[in-house]
């Protein structure tokens, strides 16, 4: 699903009014009537309904929410945010259609005295501002907004909190808290981004008939992975495959301390469906590694003295990986030790050298060691996928958290593109750039997945939709889905609170069966 700035927004409206000749009263109308069905599904039993409505277009979508609810039998009571004679084009003509039905309408002008109407109410609709909303929140609205926060009464914005950006997802002063978002047409960027997403609650999109030529026209690089498209790109098991069928993984990972991160990875893959997962490791660990996972092969390799893999082990990892056509996974748990930084930069530039064409992907350690000598990432190229969590991705450009942080979606566009790779730009939410400049939003996922060892499941995940055949482009943005997915029906059984890594990890099949459904 495509998702759209302000502007996007706009251009489309306006498209679709002037170009296909849709009228925009029409789409008021239609806008109303999907929100209304969703209020019928939502809130069944919410009899009476105070709906807040603005002078522009969001507060004509709520004049029609409001005359077709009380058409259905609600006790809906209007309140409005602006003087009735500064409402203009279809907000006006529903206000006065409004007048002319007798709803209840009150000038909520005197936000100091709340109507005792408001208190009663089971249910409030936000419809004040939407995504035209550009300067910060002030004066009697802003109290208005505030009041409607301080109420223990559910609330439901239509199209976007008011008060919020739609772009940035950061509040313009004052923002409505709403319980649930109800967006029209498209996603706004705002929506799906921290602190947005909070503000917004539940979010749903309701479709009104934008036509599909007049969206493709836009050219719109982001989207947010749905379970619809999702589910398309689960990989499928015929009935007469074998583990040959499936592709191999070789997980370079693993130190004297950090064996947790290996194993975590390496059955990720197997758990992903990958055929072979082979776990390449330090010499002295094998034994370790061999009775922790019986499903996965090791191949030991020479080591340092401080018990992590050695720049030596270069030419055994290729040539395993070049022989067995096998997707590596670098990174977990593979520690700094100067000696190991150079194996992940050996391997980056033999690769290249000698034309290998290996997939992988770099994740933890990987990372860091490409950090420090960034010059490796140009050898980098489409048939990669980095990882990196925010700290790492400061160390990746050499810009603080909070700058790459503030415009999440640009951070994984810029880096992506700039390099001719895949970014997945880990956190709340994940978003994953890709080559040509996409950006896809992840949908899934939860709070209680901040906890360590996370991450290399995510790594085993993507390598194991790698060894099946995926793009890296889908791999990842899949793998993303289908890792936030297992988080939720993970936490879903035991609660967010003491989630771990492993618990994500055996819910991995779960969440490919449910896509599967």
């Amino acid at each position: 699903m495509k998702v759209v700035t302000a502007a996007e927004m706009r251009q489309i409206d306006q498209d679709t009014i002037e170009g296909v000749g849709i009228p925009g009263i029409v789409l008021m109308e239609t806008a109303g009537s999907a929100i209304v069905r969703a209020i019928e599904q939502r809130y069944p039993t919410c009899h009476r309904i105070g709906i807040f409505v603005g002078k522009g277009n969001n507060g004509g979508d709520g004049l029609v929410i409001a005359r077709q609810l009380a058409h259905a039998g609600r006790d809906v009571h209007l309140f409005l945010v602006s003087p009735a004679d500064s409402f203009t084009g279809e907000a006006e003509i529903n206000l006065q259609i409004a007048k002319r039905l007798g709803l209840q309408i009150e000038f909520y002008g005197n936000p100091e005295a709340v109507p005792t109407t408001l208190a009663s109410c089971e249910l409030l609709v936000d419809a004040i501002f939407g995504t035209g909303l550009r300067d910060t929140v002030r004066g009697s609205i802003a109290t208005v907004i505030k009041t409607l926060n301080n109420f223990s009464i559910p609330i439901l914005s239509v199209d976007l909190p008011s008060g919020l950006d739609a772009n940035t997802g950061h509040p313009l002063g004052t923002c409505v808290r709403a319980d649930r978002t109800i967006t029209i047409g498209l996603p706004k960027r705002g929506l799906l981004v921290h602190p947005g997403a909070e503000f917004a609650g539940k979010l749903e999109v309701v479709d009104i008939g934008f036509p599909e030529q007049v969206i493709d026209a836009q050219g719109i690089k982001v989207n947010w992975t749905t379970t619809t498209q999702a589910s398309q790109w689960v990989p499928p098991r015929p009935p007469a495959s074998h583990k040959g069928t499936y592709g191999r993984v070789l997980v370079v990972a693993g130190s004297t301390g950090m064996t947790g991160a290996a194993a975590l990875a390496s059955e990720a893959a197997l758990r992903t469906g990958a055929g072979l997962v082979t776990l390449a490791a330090p010499n002295h660990l094998n034994p370790i590694l061999e009775g922790l996972l019986p499903e996965v092969m090791t191949l030991p390799l020479p080591e340092t003295d401080a018990g992590s893999l050695s720049v030596s082990a270069t030419s055994a990892i290729l040539e395993f990986a070049e022989k067995t056509k096998s997707v590596l996974a670098i990174g977990p748990g593979l520690s700094q030790h100067p000696d190991t930084v150079r194996l992940v930069h050996q391997l980056i530039r033999e690769n290249r050298e000698q034309a290998l064409n290996l997939r992988m992907v770099v994740d933890a350690d990987g990372l860091n060691a490409l950090s420090q000598v960034p010059e490796v990432i140009s050898l980098l190229d489409r048939e990669a996928i980095l990882t990196p969590h925010p700290g790492e991705m400061s160390r990746l450009t050499s810009s603080s958290v909070p700058s790459l942080e503030a415009d999440r979606i640009r951070t994984a566009q810029r880096f992506a593109s700039e390099h001719n790779l895949t970014l997945v730009f880990k956190g709340a939410p994940t978003v994953t750039g890709l080559p040509n400049g996409d950006v896809w939003i992840n949908s899934t996922g939860n709070p209680g997945m901040a906890t360590g060892g996370m991450g290399d499941v995510l790594t085993g995940i993507i390598a194991g939709l790698m060894a099946q055949g995926h793009s890296n482009e889908t791999a990842a943005v899949l793998g993303v889905y289908l890792h936030g997915l297992a988080g939720d029906i993970a936490a879903e059984a035991l609660g967010m609170h003491g989630l771990v890594a492993s618990d994500v990890l055996k819910a991995v099949p779960k969440a490919i069966s449910s896509l599967r459904k």
